[in-house]
């Protein structure tokens, strides 16, 4: 997993780190946060990349100008894109393309972990609610 996850990175872009990310299983979602974490990583005007945790769901959404991909890390949630519902869990990765509505919810009692890759750089304007 930590080749995959170094891979991940270095398609990213994430070369430089402004903090040390080189070891994303020893952080941890903050009691504090009621639903969603997003601890920025990289960012540059091709891509970005964050570590996310969730722990209840992401709304359904889609992005009209990016494409998303995501990497679980730790948890196990329930995911619908587009017409499909399916479980991910710890080492899945999944291929969002623009334009395609999502959400997940949460089902592990952890919350969920992934690393979200968007390309291209993403500001979070591009998060066009659905419900």
């Amino acid at each position: 997993m930590k080749k995959l996850l170094l891979i991940i990175l270095l398609i990213s872009g994430l070369t430089a780190f402004s903090q040390d990310y080189r070891h994303l299983d020893t952080l941890n979602c903050p009691d504090s946060v009621p639903n969603v974490h997003v601890v920025p990583l990289y960012s540059d005007s091709l891509s970005s990349s964050f570590l996310i945790f969730i722990k209840k769901e992401v709304k359904l959404h889609k992005h009209a100008e990016h494409t998303e991909h995501v990497y679980v890390l730790d948890g196990e949630a329930t995911m619908v894109m587009g017409d499909s519902t399916f479980t991910v869990r710890r080492g899945d990765i999944i291929f969002i393309p623009k334009g395609t509505p999502h959400r997940v919810t949460t089902t592990s009692k952890k919350p969920l972990k992934v690393i979200s890759l968007q390309s291209p750089h993403f500001d979070g304007k591009d998060r066009i609610l659905l419900e």
